[in-house]
């Protein structure tokens, strides 16, 4: 899905697009979705929680 701009990203992310200077793994997104499960928030209601690396932190 990504192989047409992966290194273009890849460039951008290692420039500082966000604050984790990577591409997100499968891993990232199972270790949220395990917190979750274990109920680890239990007391966050109708929270959203952003596994992406910080890329959706805004920006001046």
């Amino acid at each position: 899905m990504t192989a047409t701009v992966r290194e273009k990203y890849s460039r951008a992310l290692a420039d500082g697009l966000s604050p984790v200077r990577r591409w997100g793994e499968p891993v990232d997104v199972a270790r949220a979705t395990a917190a979750l499960v274990r109920g680890d928030f239990a007391f966050a209601t109708g929270s959203v929680v952003h596994v992406d690396g910080g890329l959706s932190i805004q920006r001046l």
